[in-house]
């Protein structure tokens, strides 16, 4: 309970808009993943501890199967990410959590996306699908209960734009 408490004045105290895991200037924030950072499910039989690693690939999965949905993360990241999978023997398992930030007390979790969706979708129907998946799923998953999901859309992806950048402008 105390580290709900926590939590709930940590989000309460943000005043930043960096998103969870990032340091935001004008709050408290610590890294997805960081060492001591776990979910604890205790019953009569013994405790589990879900790292806050588990909870955002959960989360990014959950989001990627929604349609209108083309990628995850802000602009950084995804070039990030394309360009470690040109790398020879890189593994994908980062990019599940890609755009991706989750703060996890002993009960709650609380979740913020960075999604691009695709250009002519209804930006409001794909945030709530994706908003109530990503709970069906941590929440089905976890145990835990999802207290909230902030959905950030960065960027609309248009079919063609890439290709046409590349182009050559002389021949």
């Amino acid at each position: 309970m105390a580290a709900d408490a926590g939590n709930e004045a940590a989000r309460a105290g943000s005043t930043g808009t960096g998103e969870r895991g990032q340091s935001a200037p004008n709050g408290p924030s610590r890294p997805v993943g960081s060492a001591g950072t776990h979910a604890s499910l205790s019953s009569e039989h013994g405790q589990t501890r879900i790292a806050d690693g588990v909870v955002a690939k959960i989360a990014g999965m959950a989001a990627r199967e929604i349609p209108g949905v083309y990628s995850m993360g802000t602009g950084l990241a995804r070039r990030m990410g394309q360009i470690r999978s040109l790398v020879p023997g890189g593994t994908d398992t980062s990019s599940a959590s890609q755009g991706v930030g989750v703060e996890v007390g002993e009960r709650e979790a609380a979740v913020d996306l960075d999604v691009v969706t695709w250009y002519g979708q209804s930006i409001v129907e794909v945030s709530d699908a994706v908003r109530a998946n990503v709970i069906q799923r941590v929440e089905g998953m976890t145990g835990l209960h999802v207290v909230e999901v902030n959905i950030s859309v960065d960027d609309i992806y248009v079919e063609g734009e890439e290709s046409e950048s590349k182009e050559s402008r002389v021949q």
